[in-house]
């Protein structure tokens, strides 16, 4: 089958936080082919980090800081990137790419921020309209693999999952996670389709 990989940046995990940062990039499981000529990157405007700073989580103080002013600075407005996103799913390339089918999104822990956070800002409509309502996510691959004892149980994690397939650290930017993503997922297919039953 055929995917669109992405992943998102944000100020943090609450209801209130911000996208800064997404990424996609179109990918064939059968081929396991990454399409890099069809990514696409978009900066997203938000508040100043100084602005944000007193309700930020550490984590995202320690990590996210130059990333949050970049966006800051350079994102584009959400409305915007809601236009640009649409100009990029009914492209004709993409239409033909993925067959004239509503686009499968693939990803990582979608259900953390990336899911609630586009159909908050993008609109329950517009993902309903250009995206199939079944999506896959690495994580649950993950996990199913690690109750079948095909993976260990440190794999959960997304760092230890890398580490796993000897790919380096989390880059937390996010066409390298969208990349990152699909390339374990080409690992899993490769490992365990040599699996005799």
């Amino acid at each position: 089958m055929r995917y669109l990989s992405f992943d998102i940046e944000a100020t943090g995990l609450g209801e209130k936080d911000y996208i800064i940062e997404f990424a996609m990039i179109p990918f064939d499981a059968k081929q396991r082919v990454l399409e890099e000529g069809l990514s696409k990157h978009f900066y997203i405007k938000c508040p100043s980090f100084d602005s944000m700073k007193k309700d930020l989580d550490p984590w995202v103080i320690e990590h996210n800081e130059e990333l949050i002013k970049k966006a800051h600075k350079d994102g584009i407005e959400i409305e915007r990137f809601k236009r640009e996103l649409e100009i990029y799913v009914t492209n004709p390339t993409i239409k033909e790419y993925f067959q004239g089918q509503k686009i499968t999104l693939f990803g990582k822990s979608m259900n953390a921020i990336d899911l609630p956070f586009m159909n908050r800002d993008l609109g329950w409509e517009f993902m309903r309209k250009h995206f199939n309502h079944r999506v896959h996510d690495l994580t649950s691959v993950t996990y199913s693999l690690i109750d079948l004892k095909c993976l260990p149980a440190k794999c959960e994690s997304g760092s230890e999952l890398m580490k796993h397939f000897n790919m380096g650290h989390v880059a937390h930017t996010a066409l390298e996670d969208a990349r990152n993503t699909a390339l374990m997922y080409f690992k899993m297919l490769k490992q365990f389709s040599n699996k005799k039953s």
